[in-house]
């Protein structure tokens, strides 16, 4: 199970490195466009808040990476529940307010990641 739990929290992190690519680097590439639904138009108005919003999944990936780095086992947990639960609560606000594939795409995952660790701590 604690394999299983490093693996979907490496996975986690590295969705979040994606994310941060399309948004901060690539919002107005077709393949921006095309996963955020966004017409180009659009999203040339909203560069800026979108490079701020891939600056934020950015942390997220790191403090991510950084519970699977930690020496300290003990803290390495504590810093999987708290990252994980920041995925989690921002999907779950995404979902809500945004698209309801944030639910599918970022919530879910995180939450299966969460009570995976939480099975294996």
């Amino acid at each position: 199970m604690a394999i299983l739990a490093v693996i979907l929290v490496a996975l986690i992190a590295l969705e979040h490195i994606y994310i941060l690519m399309l948004e901060m680097f690539l919002w107005t590439s077709p393949r921006a466009l095309r996963a955020f639904g966004m017409k180009s138009d659009l999203a040339a108005q909203t560069t800026v808040m979108a490079a701020n919003q891939g600056l934020y999944n950015g942390f997220l990936a790191a403090g991510l990476i950084w519970s699977l780095l930690h020496p300290d086992a003990g803290f390495a947990f504590q810093l999987k529940l708290f990252f994980l639960g920041c995925v989690l609560v921002a999907g779950l606000y995404g979902g809500a307010t945004a698209s309801r594939k944030i639910f599918v795409v970022q919530a879910l995952p995180a939450a299966i990641a969460l009570i995976v660790v939480l099975l294996a701590g």
